[in-house]
């Protein structure tokens, strides 16, 4: 496992994305280097959240080459795949925060599994990713107080606790209606220009005209660039 400052953190060489046994995307090429923002768009079915599962080890790579954030992912052992997820902050549409503990604990939660034991260092870096993402003040809130945005910006926050090299976003607005929606793009074209690269699977096209990026799509099995 290697990290060079000058290569990609993504890059995909003759790769087949599978779901369970079914080969959904074929001969997949592509790179995302340091602070790139990109789209991934395609029909539902498509195969995005498969190829973005494969991208955080959730499924395997079968055929071809992958290197994401320094780990191959054609010969990484299960191991390191926690160490290859505390490289790449991943956001999901569903929330997925633990409904019976506070923001602060959310977070705490996710720095102490990831090997952080410093109580002090703990409250300072949740500080600072709430504060990040405009919700400075959430701290002691629970989740079920806070609107499906607020939800959505502790789900970033959480995501950049550990100060990853890009942050993997799986339709992170599709629940969100269209103001919201805006709000939390807002908050991730923040994090981007601050260095971050940011990987954003979305249905919505109105954002890939207000906010230009590169777009990859996923059609007819296979993965075209634009």
């Amino acid at each position: 496992m290697t990290t060079d400052s000058t290569e990609p953190i993504i890059r995909l060489e003759r790769a087949d994305i599978y779901q369970g046994e079914r080969p959904v995307l074929n001969d997949v090429h592509f790179e995302i280097n340091k602070g790139e923002f990109v789209y991934l768009i395609g029909r539902t079915g498509s195969g995005k959240s498969s190829l973005l599962k494969t991208l955080y080890a959730d499924l395997w790579l079968h055929t071809g080459s992958a290197k994401v954030a320094g780990y191959e992912l054609h010969n990484i052992k299960r191991a390191d795949i926690p160490f290859l997820r505390r490289r790449i902050g991943i956001v999901f549409q569903d929330f997925q925060l633990l409904s019976d503990r506070s923001v602060e604990d959310n977070l705490a939660f996710v720095l102490r599994a990831t090997g952080w034991e410093d109580k002090g260092k703990i409250s300072k870096r949740i500080a600072e990713v709430l504060m990040q993402v405009g919700l400075g003040t959430a701290q002691k809130r629970m989740p079920h107080q806070l609107s499906g945005g607020e939800q959505q910006r502790v789900v970033i926050a959480r995501a950049m606790l550990n100060e990853p090299q890009i942050l993997i976003a799986d339709e992170p607005t599709g629940n969100l209606d269209p103001e919201v929606g805006d709000q939390i793009m807002a908050v991730f074209r923040t994090i981007n220009n601050a260095g971050t690269a940011i990987l954003m699977a979305t249905h919505n096209h109105d954002f890939l005209k207000r906010f230009p990026a590169r777009v990859i799509k996923c059609e007819n099995g296979g993965v075209t660039m634009s």
